[in-house]
């Protein structure tokens, strides 16, 4: 493994690792979204580096090729990931982004790589419940008053092209989440901790239990707030992703 921070930028990511951090924690996007979903977000939280991963198809990485599916994005991040692997990490996945965030500290584990001391999950599912997501089920129009209601609740006005867009990266998103299928848990060395938001409508703490078949420790956490509201960094929130390193 390389050490050190690299010395190239890397396209998975949005800004320089940084050196003077004792830890880090890379941040997966939901479906539809990229690393701009982490923008409000600090830097650092404590002594904790956010590094939010930048999938390809999407905002600075309109022109990259979609990646397809979660295994393959979990192989192709690999070699960008592994020079930052010089000290702890831990992996954070909201909703859909918890499948890839899971796929890759599998990955990590088979190249006989370092992984994490935590998995965070947020607001999703385990692998093999995955399916049941309504948003899967949905039609093109209806995906696309879904984008309208996000822009709006994040105070955006939905223009047309914006909507547009954003319809697109989601239906190339949910093609990958549809073609997902992981029938029997493999269970993870780290612990896993369960995030789930109590005005979150559509995911109850009752569906998140499957993730107790996916390591030796799991611990569920309720948190203040609805499914989007961990883009905002609440204070409950950075709380419980600093307790780990």
């Amino acid at each position: 493994m390389t050490s050190g921070s690299p010395t190239t930028a890397s396209p998975w990511f949005v800004r320089p690792p940084s050196p003077d951090h004792r830890a880090r924690m890379f941040c997966f996007p939901f479906s539809g979204s990229g690393a701009s979903a982490f923008s409000a977000w600090p830097a650092a939280l404590d002594d904790v580096e956010v590094c939010p991963v930048q999938f390809p198809g999407r905002e600075n990485r309109l022109g990259h090729p979609h990646y397809g599916t979660y295994e393959n994005l979990a192989a192709d991040l690999v070699e960008p990931l592994e020079p930052l692997l010089d000290r702890p990490f831990a992996l954070f996945g909201h909703c859909a982004g918890a499948l890839p965030a899971y796929e890759t500290a599998l990955r990590l584990a088979a190249l006989g790589l370092p992984g994490p001391q935590c998995l965070f999950v947020s607001g999703q599912p385990a692998p093999h419940d995955a399916a049941r997501d309504r948003m899967l089920a949905m039609t093109e129009p209806e995906l696309r008053a879904e984008v309208e209601a996000f822009l709006r609740g994040r105070g955006i006005e939905p223009r047309p092209d914006v909507v547009g867009l954003g319809l697109m990266v989601l239906l190339r998103d949910h093609a990958a989440a549809g073609a997902y299928r992981r029938e029997e848990p493999v269970a993870l060395d780290c612990p896993i901790v369960v995030l789930h938001w109590r005005d979150d409508p559509d995911v109850s703490l009752d569906d998140l239990q499957g993730w107790r078949r996916y390591a030796d420790e799991v611990t569920f956490r309720a948190v203040d707030g609805g499914h989007y509201d961990f883009m905002d960094a609440p204070h409950e929130l950075r709380e419980l992703l600093t307790a780990w390193p």
